[in-house]
């Protein structure tokens, strides 16, 4: 005969511990999910700029069908105190909230959602009272509510005097059994503002997680930038240039308009391997060599190259700027001559091979026989680190706050997200801008660790597909959030292909799309004199100023200096282009002409039709967004040319435009109701 053994018992102890959890998850009744914007679960700070909103979005719901609220609650990171701001029901279980920080530095944001026991008598109440059933019961249950909230000590001092004496005028109005007076009183918009900002927040919910913001200066959202080689300032391809002569140019680069003026490596450069004119392994005597193989006799990262001048002549540069309305930023390279003074005072920083060398500096099929490379690992951690973030903070005391940081993608992310982080401890205004042209997620991963800008692709985008493409990726997926590119045209590496075939009006093309697509864009001098000679077959420049010394006619016949100053004016007085968020779309039939539009707070329109072909006349017709202003398809608006200044109206919505590359490519339109 078989027994049937025993049934063991799983019921677990009830004790404190477990109960206690039991009624903490109990009163935890309400869901919040779907909360935006958030990177990788709050790993990672989103990001926005002083004075930008950011809307807060969260899935809020309970069950059953009472009433429920929710609020933002938001402040600075460390510390204890928090601000609040009311969700807004928006649809389906959908609640926002939109909040904006007033200066620079990391806060944090969560959610706080309860049952609104108030809100869910009135709408009960106001039922009952429309179908002619309320009752003194429901008056009294609406008096308790308003006692417990006073009882509660929610809210301020005065909301708490406001509350008593709301408290009191209920029981004087039931004493004289005036039950109009008690629901009147109950149901009025003081009451309901009252009750809401000090009344009982019964199972109250909070979100788990303190989200991380990183609030950034404008101009690391919006700016536009100007490169150039200190050293082809003097006017005379026979004399280096001075800060001196960087000095004399400001007026020039003002009047065109930039916000920034960006230099590359500025330090002492090595004569190991030095390179000669288009990047010849052959030096010339005289010849300048590289500014990115630093370091020398003269010093390293912390040093001028001596023929620029001194820290004294940097010093009278970053004021003369200042008054220029320009802000110098530099490049932060972190690379090496074999020459420079670390390889013998720190050689546990670097890689060295069998035969006692250090391997040279490759981006294959590119090689750099002028520099190398130091590691950041075994025995460079911590003093490398540090040296570097001192690096940084040394040139932050000389005045410079932006800093452009040459092949990031190349150095481990955790050092990045340290050193930003430890030089933001220091200033949180400073900006760094990743140049790095790599694979997607490897440029979006450092935009999260801390990088304000990034170099981006857009340098290859020329077609309309792939434009629109790209842009919708920037300013609509997640990646907004915490990536701000900055649209360079071209830089002393990149000398792009389109640029070299397609003239005069291939730069106004490609300038136009940059200066009104993106929030950050920049150019490399030359560009604005139209100059691409290419090294054949390269997207290279001829006679690269990487590698010697020139000299330029900065109002040269043929500049497009004019187009330069247009768009940097249009962007600093036109509130439309000083968002990346707002960028929409249009239809033009023609796959030859990018049309698009950003709209201002105040919901007038900038529209731009821009020619992606630089050699033939396009036009064709296209639709003017009626619908987002509110009108019919058959209404009219007023437009503006904000080029040529002419104002005209336009009837209904399928309008013709037609662009000659030889005359204007592009065209800005302003339109309104």
């Amino acid at each position: 005969m078989t027994t049937k053994p025993a049934t063991a018992s799983f019921r677990p102890a009830r004790d404190p511990q477990s109960e206690a959890e039991l009624r903490h998850l109990a009163e935890s009744r309400l869901a919040i999910e779907g909360v935006e914007p958030e990177i990788d679960g709050g790993r990672f700070a989103v990001k926005r700029a002083e004075g930008e909103p950011m809307l807060v979005t969260a899935d809020i719901f309970s069950d059953g069908h009472d009433k429920i609220a929710a609020a933002l609650i938001y402040g600075e990171a460390g510390s204890d105190s928090w601000s609040e701001v009311p969700f807004e029901f928006i649809e389906n279980d959908r609640w926002g909230a939109e909040v904006t920080f007033d200066k620079p530095g990391p806060y944090r944001y969560s959610i706080l959602a309860w049952r609104d026991v108030y809100a869910t008598w009135r709408d009960e109440a106001k039922k009952k009272r429309d179908a002619g059933v309320l009752t003194d019961l429901e008056l009294t249950e609406g008096r308790q509510l308003v006692e417990k909230a006073l009882a509660s000590g929610r809210g301020s001092a005065d909301e708490q005097k406001q509350l008593a004496a709301f408290d009191q005028r209920l029981k004087d109005l039931q004493s004289r059994a005036d039950a109009d007076g008690q629901y009147e009183a109950m149901q009025s918009a003081e009451a309901v503002a009252l009750l809401a900002a000090a009344g009982l927040r019964t199972n109250l919910t909070r979100y788990p997680i303190d989200v991380p913001v990183w609030v950034d200066r404008t101009a690391a959202a919006f700016s536009a930038w100007y490169e150039l080689m200190p050293r082809s300032q003097s006017g005379d391809v026979n004399r280096h240039g001075t800060f001196d002569d960087v000095i004399k140019r400001l007026p020039d680069i003002q009047e065109m308009g930039f916000d920034v003026l960006y230099f590359p490596p500025i330090h002492p450069i090595g004569k190991t391997n030095r390179k000669g004119r288009n990047n010849t392994l052959t030096p010339g005597e005289g010849d300048p060599g590289s500014p990115y193989a630093i370091g020398s006799a003269e010093g390293g990262h912390d040093a001028l190259h001596p023929e620029l001048g001194t820290f004294e002549d940097f010093a009278r540069l970053i004021d003369a700027a200042k008054d220029h309305g320009l802000e110098i930023a530099i490049d932060f390279a972190i690379q090496c001559s074999p020459d420079h003074p670390w390889i013998k005072e720190h050689p546990e920083w670097f890689d060295w091979r069998p035969n006692g060398t250090i391997k040279f500096a490759e981006n294959p099929p590119k090689k750099y026989e002028d520099i190398v490379n130091v590691h950041f690992y075994r025995d460079a951690i911590p003093s490398l680190w540090f040296e570097l973030r001192d690096i940084v903070l040394f040139w932050l005391d000389k005045g410079v706050r932006i800093f452009r940081v040459d092949n990031p993608h190349t150095k481990p992310f955790p050092f990045w997200e340290w050193m930003i982080a430890e030089v933001r401890k220091v200033d949180p205004g400073v900006v760094f801008l990743a140049e790095a042209f790599t694979r997607p997620k490897v440029m979006k991963r450092l935009a999260k660790v801390g990088y304000n800008q990034s170099y981006s692709y857009f340098t290859w985008r020329n077609v309309k597909w792939e434009l629109t493409e790209y842009m919708t990726e920037l300013t609509q997926s997640k990646c907004v959030e915490y990536m701000r590119p900055n649209f360079f045209v071209n830089t002393p590496d990149i000398n792009p292909r389109f640029l070299q075939v397609s003239g005069r009006p291939g730069f106004r093309i490609r300038l136009a799309l940059a200066a009104t697509l993106a929030g950050n864009y920049g150019v490399y001098s030359g560009f604005e004199l139209c100059d691409a000679r290419p090294v054949p077959g390269k997207e290279e420049y001829l006679n690269s100023e990487k590698y010697e010394i020139r000299a330029f006619d900065w109002k040269a016949p043929g500049n497009i200096r004019d187009d330069i100053a247009f768009f940097n004016n249009l962007r600093r007085t036109e509130p439309a282009l000083q968002s990346f968020r707002n960028l929409s779309f249009y239809n033009f039939w023609n796959e030859r002409v990018l049309y698009y539009g950003k709209t201002a707070p105040d919901g007038s329109i900038l529209l731009f039709i821009v020619s992606l072909d630089p050699h033939w006349g396009q036009g064709g017709n296209f639709e003017v967004p009626l619908w987002e202003l509110g009108l019919s398809d058959d209404a009219g608006v007023e437009v503006t040319d904000l080029v040529s200044g002419q104002s005209f109206n336009w009837y209904g919505k399928i309008q013709h435009w037609y662009l000659n590359p030889s005359e204007r490519p592009y065209a800005v339109l302003k339109i309104s109701r």
